[in-house]
């Protein structure tokens, strides 16, 4: 391979390398031209000789050969300085060109893949003009020229000439930067544009989905709780964990979004990491009946309640049971959280999953974590997913301050496993989290606005079933309007409706009603909307899909006085 393939230039350098080549050669043939009118043939036959190798280096850098044209150049420039100097003397300042030559290899030389060629010029530079200090500039003659006419005629020429280098060098680095943040605005404001682009299409795609999604896990849970019989129950369970996995599956398309452009915030809360655990089992059992294989908890029973963000907690818990369920045809699939140590207000716990599946090879076990990265090309069309389930819980993990480990062999199952340091909850706290969670709803009426006739026809029940007393408005406009002839205790109010959105209508009501809970249900997650929601006046958000569970609990914190 060439010099010049190992060392690929840009247009702009070999332009410049060519405009610099021609400028020093045409300031070497007037240097040639003083030289012999002052007598100082040999100094003036050098220079003659550097034109014809500047206009080579021209020639070079004009086809694209500038790794050759910039070595010979900085070796000719700085001879000539030294050379010129030593011949002329201390009087006639020409050193002081080694201003220009000692800045200008961080022009034409890249600092990131070259700077073994910026440093070692720009030394050589100085060590010349250093030499030439000790040497009283007697390196090459012993006879510079006559004091006078340095001072008289070399030395404005010298200054004249530093300054005009070093002031053309300054205006190009001036213009060239501007050039270049100027790309870099354009280029920013256009990946600004793709992002908004990109957000706007998944927050599209996320209210499409998580509207008709609301409506099959709300129409799951209600048909489950409306005594089936005996031979509907494996279909409505069926129902639910399709609703569930499908909502799962676009909770990591949204997130793994998310945590590309924004950090993780976590919401620690007072968890009973046993009952979570038992909540989660439920989730993958059916999955796990249906390949024949058990699901196993192996959970501590002296773990105590603890600060955790639990939503997140499940996410990693539940991609990395998921995987396991996935990856495992026979035997078992086993949850282990125990205490490892415990401290005055910390706890510090062991969680694991394991199975008996197909493992995974050691040299797939790195890549593994990297996002739409399967152990092989055929387990994606063997056994489906999207390859972020790992990513999420990579990024998760990495937010609550530890990291996933994983031992696995093939044929003989894997372990992922992790450390998680949380501070101990009191108990105060915990029973006030506990009474919160018993429901009482006599006397308090809601509006449910909402202008999808199925997520109403599922809210309705839901809270009917719990006693409350529910008027329903299909636009914005009718919820202000009824707001302002009834009495509710509080509105449930979607956002994305005709006539009069859910923000324009909260709006509206906080004219004549400023203290009204009004409670969003919204499909869509980013955090614009939420801003959205806190600006115009609403008390708080649930996300659709939503259990009657988080439902009923947003209302009872915001009715219980």
């Amino acid at each position: 391979m060439s010099e010049d393939k190992k060392h690929p230039t840009s247009r702009r350098l070999n332009k410049l390398m060519y405009a610099i080549s021609l400028l020093i050669g045409c300031l070497a043939l007037f240097s040639g031209i003083v030289s012999f009118l002052l007598g100082l043939n040999n100094l003036g036959y050098y220079h003659f000789a550097t034109v014809i190798i500047y206009i080579y280096c021209a020639y070079l850098s004009k086809n694209g050969r500038t790794y050759y044209s910039r070595i010979l150049f900085f070796i000719l420039l700085n001879l000539g300085i030294t050379s010129t100097a030593s011949f002329i003397g201390r009087a006639g300042s020409v050193e002081y060109m080694f201003i220009f030559s000692l800045a200008l290899p961080f022009s034409v030389f890249s600092f990131r893949t070259e700077k073994l060629y910026v440093y070692f010029f720009s030394l050589l530079s100085g060590f010349l003009w250093i030499t030439l200090a000790i040497t009283d500039f007697k390196l090459f003659t012993d006879t510079p020229i006559d004091i006078v006419i340095a001072n008289t005629y070399i030395y404005p020429i010298s200054i004249i000439c530093a300054f005009t280098m070093v002031v053309t060098q300054l205006i190009y680095f001036s213009i060239l930067g501007t050039k270049y943040y100027s790309k870099i605005h354009i280029k920013k404001q256009e990946a600004l544009e793709a992002s908004l682009a990109k957000s706007k299409f998944l927050s599209t795609m996320s209210h499409e989905i998580r509207t008709p999604l609301n409506a099959v896990i709300g129409l799951s849970h209600i048909l489950g709780d409306n005594e089936p019989r005996e031979d509907q129950i494996k279909n409505i369970e069926a129902l639910s964990y399709s609703g569930k996995t499908l909502l799962n599956l676009l909770n990591n398309v949204l997130d793994f979004s998310k945590m590309q452009f924004s950090a993780i915030e976590l919401d620690n809360i007072p968890t009973n990491i046993n009952a979570d655990a038992q909540q989660i089992k439920k989730i993958h059992e059916a999955a796990c009946l249906k390949k024949g294989i058990l699901l196993k908890l192996e959970i501590d029973d002296t773990i105590p309640y603890v600060y955790l963000d639990i939503i997140r907690f499940s996410q990693v818990l539940n991609n990395l049971i998921s995987n396991a369920i996935k990856f495992t045809d026979k035997g078992s699939v086993t949850l282990i959280i125990k205490k490892i140590r415990q401290r005055k207000d910390f706890v510090t716990l062991h969680v694991e999953v394991k199975d008996t599946g197909i493992g995974i090879p050691k040299v797939k076990q790195k890549i593994i974590w990297e996002a739409f990265t399967q152990e092989s090309n055929t387990t994606n069309r063997l056994y489906g997913g999207t390859g972020l389930g790992l990513p999420i819980v990579k990024s998760i993990l990495n937010v609550m301050k530890t990291k996933a480990r994983i031992r696995s062999v093939n044929d003989q199952g894997s372990r992922f496993y992790f450390n998680l340091k949380l501070k101990i909850a009191k108990y105060n706290t915990i029973e006030k989290e506990i009474e919160a969670e018993k429901f009482n709803f006599t006397g308090i009426k809601v509006l449910l606005v909402d202008d999808n006739l199925i997520n109403v026809m599922v809210g309705k029940q839901i809270l009917e079933k719990e006693k409350l007393i529910v008027s329903i408005a299909n636009d914005g406009l009718i919820a202000v309007q009824k707001v302002k002839e009834e009495n509710f205790d509080i509105v449930l109010m979607d956002i994305q409706m005709p006539i009069m959105d859910g923000y324009k209508a909260t709006k509206e009501i906080r004219k004549f009603n400023p203290n009204i809970p009004i409670l969003a249900l919204s499909a869509n997650v980013f955090m614009e909307v939420k801003d959205k929601i806190d600006k115009c006046g609403m008390n708080g958000f649930i996300f659709k899909p939503f259990t009657p569970e988080d439902l009923l609990s947003q209302i009872e914190k915001f009715t219980r006085n």
